[in-house]
């Protein structure tokens, strides 16, 4: 190993924080992954300036299903027309990404859709062509999922990411 080559593993301490599956129906997806295999809603989003919608759901023996759909023209509808319906990608969750990436990169690693700037979200990631087919997201945040989750519920219930409306009056 040449002595600028950093220490091996490259990417230290990471943790598998969820797996994403590119859906069409993210309603039919929820179904299979909360009522059939027992995902409880932890939070969910849309991406708009990306054309994307993400819903989050935990499962009580562990891990994390996001269902990712397209809310336009973008990465999950691309990917969609030319790979169907699957795993779109892996996020590791990391400390210190700034110093994981550089590692990443003196090792000769390339990344893509790097984004550093986000005190919220920091994320990078490595090209299926270097990772085996799978997209691999290395990602830091500051807040535990359960923070995110209080935080984003109220912005974006299920059932509005569902395209149901929530229960309760009508207006």
């Amino acid at each position: 190993m040449p002595e600028d080559h950093p220490a091996l593993p490259l990417v230290r301490d990471a943790r598998i924080d969820h797996v994403a599956v590119a859906v069409r129906d993210v309603a039919a997806a929820a179904h299979l992954f909360r009522d059939v295999l027992g995902g409880e809603f932890l939070f969910g989003g849309d991406v708009s300036d990306q054309g994307f919608r993400f819903v989050q759901y935990r499962f009580p023996g562990g891990g994390k299903i996001e269902l990712v759909t397209p809310m336009g023209e973008g990465f999950v509808s691309r990917f969609l027309e030319t790979r169907g319906e699957g795993v779109h990608h892996v996020t590791y969750r990391v400390q210190d990404i700034e110093a994981q990436v550089d590692r990443v990169r003196r090792a000769g690693l390339r990344l893509t859709l790097v984004n550093l700037a986000n005190e919220h979200w920091k994320e990078a990631f490595l090209h299926p062509r270097d990772a085996h087919g799978v997209l691999i997201q290395l990602a830091e945040s500051p807040h535990d999922e359960d923070d995110t989750a209080q935080h984003m519920r109220d912005r974006f219930p299920e059932a509005m990411l569902l395209g149901r409306r929530p229960p309760g009056p009508t207006p």
